[in-house]
């Protein structure tokens, strides 16, 4: 793997502007290759978050309700940046754990590179910007979708926008992220398949 897949990344997810090579180096720069095994930590609750692209694998973020129960908050396939915005920004020890569900490759950077890049590289703050602004969409449909959707209806975006996560997620953490029970998720998927058939 070379920064070259980070270069992309950026220029693909930066379309109203022309990034110059020499930027693109200046923040590629900043970035080191990381690879965290699966089942391995990319952020533990009570640390400060560093910013990640992940390249390759998948990569879940969970916290624990008052029970001290794991709760799925999200998962992240490859080609998202990967970070708890909270705790990267404000730089206060997160709430949420991230590990990688399965092997996971990517470039990390820390919060003082990230600051640096953002006051000094007009092109690093739109691309950041666009990123920030996609985690915050994503987030706030998955809000909605929590009030306004049912269990069957969640799954069913789910299977339709990340059906990879089905071959490599645990399903006990697929059925926290749906705010379901394991033996819901169970009917609810036997039932899809009967209505496919």
């Amino acid at each position: 793997m070379n920064k070259q897949t980070l270069i992309e990344f950026i220029k693909i997810n930066t379309p109203n502007i022309m990034v110059s090579r020499q930027a693109l180096e200046k923040i590629a720069e900043h970035f080191e290759e990381r690879t965290i095994a699966k089942n391995d930590y990319l952020l533990k609750g009570g640390r400060n978050s560093k910013y990640f692209y992940l390249a390759e694998g998948l990569m879940r973020a969970f916290t624990y309700d008052t029970l001290g129960n794991e709760v799925t908050t999200y998962f992240y396939p490859k080609d998202h940046v990967v970070f708890e915005v909270a705790s990267l920004i404000l730089q206060i020890p997160s709430t949420e754990y991230i590990e990688a569900v399965t092997e996971c490759k990517g470039y990390i950077a820390s919060c003082e590179s990230i600051n640096l890049l953002f006051h000094t590289v007009p092109e690093f703050r739109e691309f950041a910007r666009m990123m920030m602004v996609r985690e915050f969409v994503d987030y706030k449909e998955r809000t909605l979708a929590m009030i306004n959707k049912r269990a069957e209806e969640r799954y069913s975006d789910l299977m339709s926008n990340n059906r990879e996560l089905f071959q490599y997620a645990p399903l006990k953490h697929i059925a926290s992220y749906l705010g379901v029970t394991d033996s819901s998720l169970s009917r609810i998927r036997r039932d899809s398949l009967k209505k496919a058939c």
